[in-house]
C-alpha cells in the first residue's frame, strides 16, 4: 500500500498542504488579534488560531488520502502526549508542523513553513517544507532526491578554509545543559548562530547556504521532514551517540546535520567534546 502511494500519491499531498496554508494560515499572516495568539510552556512557546486550525485542517486530508495511517502533529501532541507514541506502531504515520516558526509568525516576519513528512516503522519517506510567505516549496523522496519549487538540489561541501556556518538552537529554548554543549561550538573556524524556523534552516543547509545545524529538543514535526531533505540532498546527521537520529526512538542529544559527512562529523564531535 505504501509503496503505491509513494508512487501516484504525493502531487495530492502537495496539494493539500498548499491548500491548508491558503485557507488557514496565509490569511492570518500579519493579520492575528491578541486573543488568537496563546502560551503553551511559557512566553516563548507560543500557538495560534493558524497552528490549531491548519493541523485540523491537514489532520483530516493527510488521512483520507492514505486510509489507515495516524497523524502525529504538534497541536495534538500537546493536547494528549499519547499521540506521539504513533511513532513507533507499524502504521504509516503523518508528522506534521502546521506552522514551523510560530514566532517569526506572530512577529509578522516571513520566514515560517509548514513541515509534512511521512515515515514508517522509523523511516521517513518523503516531507514537503512549505514557506507560503517566501512562495519555496521543498520535497524530497526516499532515494529520489530533494527538490526545491521543482528544481533538484545538492548540499555540496563547504568551502575550504572558511569558517563553518552552524546554526543552534536558540537560547530562548535551551536549559543550561543544553548551552554547555553548544557552547563547544565557540572555537575558531565555528561561526554559530541561533536558529530560526528549524524547517527553515535544514532547507539553507540543503541548498548549501548554512553549513550544520546543532540541536537540543527531539520533537519530530521538527526535525522529520528536514532530515529526509537534507539526506537527499546529499548531506549527513548523527547523535552524539555516534548514530542517526530516529522519530521512533529516544534519542542522544545534541545532534548534528551536515550539509556532508565530514561537517557533520566535525560538528558532532565539537558537540561531544572533541578536538
Amino acid at each position: 500500500m505504501i509503496e503505491e502511494f509513494l508512487t501516484h500519491g504525493l502531487p495530492d499531498v502537495e496539494e493539500a498542504v498548499r491548500k491548508a496554508a491558503a485557507v488557514e494560515i496565509v490569511p492570518r499572516f500579519r493579520q492575528l488579534a491578541q486573543h488568537e495568539v496563546d502560551e503553551k510552556n511559557g512566553p516563548h512557546d507560543l500557538v495560534t488560531v493558524a497552528d490549531r486550525k491548519a493541523e485540523e485542517h491537514l489532520t483530516a486530508s493527510l488521512s483520507r488520502l492514505l486510509p489507515g495511517s495516524a497523524v502525529v502533529g504538534e497541536e495534538a501532541v500537546h493536547a494528549d502526549p499519547r499521540v506521539y507514541g504513533a511513532l513507533r506502531a507499524d502504521a504509516p504515520v503523518w508528522i506534521v508542523d502546521p506552522v514551523d516558526g510560530t514566532r517569526q509568525f506572530v512577529e509578522g516576519d516571513p520566514h515560517f513553513c509548514t513541515l509534512v513528512a511521512l515515515a514508517q516503522h522509523g523511516e521517513i519517506l518523503a516531507s514537503w517544507t512549505y514557506a507560503p510567505a517566501l512562495d519555496v516549496l521543498a520535497t524530497a523522496v526516499r532515494g529520489q532526491g530533494a527538490y526545491v519549487n521543482g528544481v533538484r538540489i545538492h548540499s555540496g561541501s563547504p568551502e575550504p578554509g572558511a569558517d563553518l556556518r552552524v546554526a543552534t538552537a536558540h537560547p530562548l529554548y535551551t536549559s543550561e545543559e543544553d548551552r554547555r554543549y553548544l557552547s563547544r561550538l565557540d572555537v575558531p573556524g565555528v561561526a554559530p548562530r541561533p536558529c530560526g524556523s528549524a524547517g527553515l534552516e535544514y532547507l539553507r543547509v540543503a541548498r548549501g547556504e548554512m553549513d550544520a545545524l546543532a540541536f537540543t529538543w527531539p520533537s519530530a514535526w521538527d526535525h522529520a521532514a528536514g532530515l529526509l531533505l537534507v539526506g537527499e540532498a546529499g548531506g549527513a546527521q548523527s547523535t552524539v551517540d555516534r548514530v542517526p537520529f530516529r522519530v521512533d526512538r529516544d534519542n542522544a542529544l545534541p545532534f548534528a546535520v551536515g550539509r556532508d559527512e565530514a561537517t557533520a562529523v566535525r560538528v558532532r564531535e565539537l558537540l561531544r567534546g572533541g578536538a
